[in-house]
């Protein structure tokens, strides 16, 4: 282990000259996140403007790879069978420490960067989930953590994972499918959020597929009795499925969308298409589910004289917990602390609270503050990619305020705070957070033991298998 316990002249490639003086981690970091502010804020504001979505992610990926490059990273790009992700390395032998980093924005939900509801002309989509600013504080910790390693000549090994279509695409389990964790000892990530929060914490196992029926087209007054309505069949699954929602285990959830229902009115629809999620805290129980939907559709299928079709689109593992790497990501954070705003920001936030309603009244100013570390392991009813890789190795991750306090995620309202300063504020408190815990895991390598022994219990009876099967990366299913 080494620390900066004297005065280093450090000229480092292209970025400014550093003085590293007798400080602490958390000093250095500060410092460090300064000089890579500009190229983080570049980052999460290209990609709020191009709002790319899953899979097409084209700019977005390719500014990543450049900027790492540019400081020295070597990159490995369309990996696992998906052209816009890419692994980037710098350093070598020691620990290895991953840092995901998303990309994906959500279809129509484009929204400008005030507090009122007002589109972006000419935009259908929008980063409602924060993925910009998930991707430009994720390099900019690991050019914090690539700058440490190098000052200090610390053995060890930095790592980004640019991973797309988190939103439903389910791009990290095609990465863990190939083996692309197998040497990592520590995975770290991020998301935004209304607070501030480095708890340990679960989420929602999930699967998803498009169910497609196809019937027989008929003029629908002259010839009725000629045609089979394939949405029909949708309509039917989506009633048997609605009465199933009685009959499945808490904390269920289940949601659909008719993605397709037809041309016209006046025609029998040969073709509709519905798409599913079915999400439980635990993989077994959503699988079990799953063979009930296919029944439904199968059974509507049936019931209409049409023929069905299932493409499996997304699934995921809910989170495994740990620990023992979330109070390490705690005690960066509370380095660091809450979020101030400006009189700007404050009149903003006093703009929007009126359409979020009460649940922003009651957290009006938890941006300030970071919450009490709890051992408690609450479960998130949300689902994330994240999932599939805390089973491969030891994982923590942590929420920063990115939006004004009691915004939803997946709201017009989330868009746009994440595309002015409330957003950046929250990314610089993450990207410190990651970079710092990063180096003290790289300092203590016996907490990255610890963290090991610990996933080691937690998965031990478990055998993960992905929910996704062995299908290939489904590249167009935004389409």
């Amino acid at each position: 282990m080494r620390t900066l316990s004297k005065i280093l002249w450090v000229t480092l490639p292209f970025c400014t000259h550093f003085t590293f003086a007798a400080q602490d981690d958390a000093t250095f970091v500060k410092n460090a996140i300064a000089d890579h502010q500009s190229q983080m804020e570049n980052i999460s504001d290209s990609l709020w403007n191009w709002a790319e979505v899953g899979y097409k992610e084209t700019q977005s990926s390719a500014l990543m790879q450049t900027v790492l490059r540019e400081h020295g990273f070597n990159v490995e790009a369309g990996v696992a069978g998906m052209p816009t992700a890419f692994v980037a390395t710098w350093g070598g032998d020691g620990p290895v420490i991953g840092m995901l980093a998303e990309m994906d924005a959500l279809p129509g939900l484009s929204q400008q960067a005030i507090p009122d509801k007002k589109p972006q002309s000419g935009m259908h989509n929008g980063h409602a989930c924060g993925h910009h600013l998930f991707a430009g504080g994720s390099v900019g910790a690991a050019l914090v953590v690539k700058d440490w390693l190098e000052a200090t000549g610390t053995a060890g090994q930095i790592r980004v994972y640019g991973t797309p279509a988190e939103e439903g695409g389910s791009g990290k389990v095609y990465m863990a499918r190939e083996g692309l964790f197998d040497d990592v000892d520590v995975a770290l990530h991020w998301h935004p959020g209304d607070g501030n929060s480095a708890e340990a914490s679960s989420t929602l196992a999930n699967k998803s597929a498009k169910f497609r029926f196809r019937g027989i087209a008929a003029h629908a007054a002259a010839a009725p009795e000629r045609g089979r309505s394939a949405l029909d069949a949708v309509e039917a699954m989506n009633m048997m499925v609605n009465m199933m929602r009685e009959h499945v285990p808490d904390r269920t959830r289940i949601h659909y969308v008719i993605t397709n229902g037809g041309a016209a009115p006046n025609i029998v629809p040969d073709f509709a298409e519905v798409y599913y999620y079915v999400r439980s805290p635990e993989p077994e129980v959503v699988l079990s589910l799953w063979k009930r939907l296919e029944k439904i559709a199968e059974a509507a299928a049936l019931g209409t004289e049409t023929e069905m079709e299932e493409e499996v689109v997304g699934g995921t593992w809910n989170i495994l917990p740990n620990l023992t790497l979330a109070r390490q990501m705690d005690n960066s954070m509370h380095a660091f602390g809450g979020i101030s705003y400006s009189a700007e920001e404050e009149n903003f936030a006093d703009k929007i609270r009126p359409s979020l309603g009460k649940p922003a009244m009651k957290a009006k100013g938890q941006q300030s503050e970071v919450a009490k570390f709890s051992e408690d392991i609450p479960v998130w009813s949300a689902s994330t990619d994240v999932g599939d890789v805390s089973w491969q190795v030891p994982t923590a991750g942590l929420r920063a305020a990115t939006w004004v306090p009691g915004t939803p995620p997946h709201s017009w309202q989330a868009v746009a705070a994440g595309g002015m300063s409330i957003g950046k504020k929250g990314m610089t408190l993450a990207a410190s957070t990651l970079a710092l815990t990063a180096i003290k895991l790289f300092e203590q390598p016996a907490v990255i033991e610890e963290a090991k022994a610990e996933f080691d219990r937690r998965a031990s009876e478990v055998e993960y298998e992905a929910l996704l099967g062995d299908r290939k990366p489904a590249l167009n299913y935004r389409d």
